[in-house]
């Protein structure tokens, strides 16, 4: 039987910065960061957002198995969970970008909190008379079904109502 191996080698330069916070870590727990956490915080350093599903080739786990390690850096406070469900995004904690000295970065990256993606859809109603689920995910940075739920909380607050049917939708202010 015959075996054969892949092995690939990249030109890139070293992240020394990512190299320091990794050894002071390890250093602080007294034992090595597990090769799976190494290649989850690398990609969310490389790319800022990611599911689970997005990580899964990497680590080269099931998706259960991705998860469980996810919940780990979470707990450890290395990264940060934000949503719910399949839409579920990491992304590295307000803690390794302090200690990267990227305060600013982390504030873009963790995004807007509900009351002000509220605001951000009520005040470009108010600029454009009206909005659509897509310019919602587009202004809030968002998934579809966050739009979704993020247009139904304003209609059940009664700031907006929804007009037309099917692909024709659009949320207008609710004036009384």
């Amino acid at each position: 039987m015959a075996y054969s191996h892949i092995l690939r080698v990249s030109n890139t330069e070293a992240d020394l910065e990512f190299l320091k916070f990794v050894l002071r870590q390890e250093e602080q727990t007294g034992r090595a960061m597990p090769l799976d956490s190494l290649i989850i915080m690398s990609r969310l350093r490389q790319e800022r957002r990611l599911t689970t599903v997005d990580l899964v080739p990497s680590v080269q786990k099931s998706e259960q198995e991705t998860r469980a390690a996810l919940e780990r850096l979470a707990e450890a406070g290395l990264i940060e969970a934000h949503g719910t469900g399949r839409g579920r995004t990491y992304m590295l904690s307000a803690k390794v970008y302090s200690k990267a000295g990227q305060k600013a970065a982390y504030v873009r990256q963790a995004g807007f909190d509900p009351i002000q993606q509220e605001q951000m859809v009520l005040n470009y109603i108010d600029k454009h008379g009206s909005i659509k689920r897509a310019e919602v995910m587009d202004l809030c940075h968002i998934n579809k079904d966050q739009a979704y739920r993020l247009l139904s909380r304003l209609k059940e607050k009664g700031f907006i109502r929804q007009r037309g049917q099917f692909k024709n939708v659009f949320y207008e202010r609710d004036r009384w």
